[in-house]
């Protein structure tokens, strides 16, 4: 299968489900090429960033598997191929 590029926007408001997220993050690391995580204790948040080189169908795995999670909010942005 070929594969994609895409940005996924994760944004953590109940710190609760960190373990939750790291642990999935975890099982894709394979394909996952950068993670930026930054928590704003201010707003009481983590906002994480990851850059991911896969097949569609598990970036779209992943993003659902992330959203089903409770205090998780997640948008994937897909890079335009040549």
């Amino acid at each position: 299968m070929e594969s994609r590029i895409a940005f996924i926007g994760i944004v953590v408001d109940d710190r609760d489900c960190s373990a939750t997220v790291n642990t999935l993050l975890h099982e894709y690391g394979d394909y996952i090429v950068g993670r930026l995580g930054v928590p704003y204790r201010g707003k009481g948040l983590s906002l994480i960033s990851i850059i991911i080189d896969a097949p569609g169908d598990l970036i779209s795995a992943l993003s659902g598997k992330l959203g089903r999670i409770a205090g998780v909010q997640v948008k994937t942005q897909y890079v335009k191929e040549k």
